[in-house]
């Protein structure tokens, strides 16, 4: 998602990235298992799918937080952080438009692209602020997504803020509360850590491999869902063929 240079690159971000890859495959491997009807249909609604899910989805705003202190955090860089948003923008616009054909009834309006680009535009204001106001802020969003709830939020306009008492019918629905909180997090860990300071030692040939994925993330989350759907479409074409 990124397009610094290699050797400017934190390689432990990318690995980071390139874990969070991997469990989002998995998850959706195994979702792509009972849609298909391999495994029972209900198990993605078990506890622990619902919570890898979020996990997942957390990670990913977190490690933005984190990518945009490191990007932005010395002096913001406006052509660099307006082609990155629009990637980001343009990947989430991608989704929804794909989703009102492959997901009836379920279309994507807010999911964790278009929730990975909003929070980066409150990041901007996060990096200017002590890292510890930034973690206060990330910790009353979270809160307040359990706090506070109103039917004048239910309006699919005002799906993005997550307030409203009813929850939309998406197939991903990753909304600015609670979930600018990992995002905010990211950046005042990033900030409070001094990651930016952080030792960039030239990887090794293995290094680069394992963090491959984690460079190329948009891309791969774009692609990884539509290429599983088509390899199960074969299997069953091969197998009741």
């Amino acid at each position: 998602m990124n397009a610094a240079p290699l050797q400017n690159r934190l390689i432990t971000l990318d690995l980071a990235r390139t874990l969070a890859i991997l469990c989002m495959v998995v998850f959706h491997f195994t979702f792509d298992l009972a849609l298909f009807g391999y495994i029972p249909f209900d198990t993605m609604s078990q506890p622990f799918w619902y919570y890898f899910a979020r996990m997942i989805a957390g990670s990913f705003l977190f490690l933005s937080g984190v990518s945009l202190w490191l990007a932005h955090g010395q002096g913001i860089r406006w052509p660099a952080f307006w082609w990155r948003f629009a990637k980001v923008a343009g990947g989430a616009a991608l989704v929804t438009i794909a989703s009102i054909w492959f997901v009836p009834g379920g279309t994507i309006l807010f999911g964790i692209l278009h929730a990975i680009a909003a929070a980066s535009l409150l990041g901007l204001v996060a990096l200017r602020l002590p890292w510890v106001v930034t973690l206060s802020l990330a910790a009353v969003i979270f809160a307040t997504a359990f706090l506070y709830r109103s039917p004048a939020f239910d309006p699919i306009w005002l799906v993005w803020t997550g307030l409203g008492e009813t929850r939309p019918m998406m197939g991903d629905y990753v909304p600015l509360i609670p979930w600018a909180a990992p995002a905010l997090a990211g950046v005042a860990f990033a900030k409070a850590l001094r990651v930016d300071q952080w030792r960039r030692a030239a990887p090794s040939r293995a290094m680069r491999l394992l963090a491959f994925p984690g460079r190329h993330s948009l891309i791969i989350y774009l692609i990884h869902q539509p290429i599983l759907i088509g390899l199960f479409n074969a299997w069953a074409s091969v197998a009741n063929g």
